[in-house]
């Protein structure tokens, strides 16, 4: 079977189908870009900083429920009918009132409604490891959505600065049966032959000047 990752399917599956066919079905990964590590630790801590609170503690506009995990990880069941499983980290798992579940993914990043279209399916995937668990209990998870956050304002007081970071949720619709339809589509795609690359893909034109300045005599170069 090949596991996916569900953060991969934002970036990597949209971009490129060939970078991603090559990456899961051949283990050949893009070089890694530099990521600030700013980031992770903003992110970090301010999900740390969550746990064992209800959501409406960092803002009234979140819904409510407790925080009971973060950045933990995942793995599904074989998903119908293909040949892959899910595995990846989420952000935070909350508890709601009724005791269903609430999975919500953290991004610092500058809100918009683009942002609904381009994590759905990492968050649908989420949803169907919970609910079809390799290990352990299935978990009933009735909402999904996104923490948006972008530095607003700075302070200065004392020596210290202190950002501002207004959170803003999104909610994410679940789509059960389309989330199946679209593993069904990475299954085909994952057992088929090489699909054609994204003419736009920077990686495959590197790839490709690569080849002609280190084998000019070979024109055949396979993956």
């Amino acid at each position: 079977m090949y596991k996916l990752s569900p953060s991969e399917f934002a970036y990597l599956y949209e971009e490129c189908k060939l970078c991603y066919f090559l990456k899961i079905k051949q283990g050949i990964e893009r070089p890694k870009s530099p990521f600030p590590g700013v980031f992770s630790a903003l992110n970090t801590r301010l999900q740390g900083a969550l746990i064992g609170n209800d959501l409406r503690k960092l803002s009234s506009v979140l819904p409510e429920g407790t925080v009971e995990s973060q950045e933990g990880f995942i793995e599904s069941q074989q998903v119908t009918n293909t040949n892959v499983y899910i595995k990846g980290k989420y952000d935070l798992l909350v508890r709601q009132p009724d005791n269903t579940y609430l999975i919500v993914d953290f991004k610092i990043s500058q809100p918009s409604e683009e942002k609904i279209a381009k994590y759905q399916r990492q968050l649908q995937a989420y949803h169907y490891a919970f609910e079809h668990p390799a290990r352990g209990e299935a978990k009933n998870i009735t909402k999904l959505g996104l923490i948006i956050m972008y530095p607003d304002q700075v302070k200065f007081n004392d020596g210290q600065a202190s950002i501002t970071f207004p959170p803003q949720w999104m909610e994410i619709d679940i789509k059960k049966d389309s989330f199946l339809e679209f593993m069904k589509g990475v299954h085909t795609l994952l057992e088929g032959p090489p699909p054609s690359e994204n003419p736009n893909c920077r990686w495959c034109k590197y790839r490709h000047i690569g080849e002609k300045l280190t084998h000019p005599q070979q024109t055949d170069i396979p993956f």
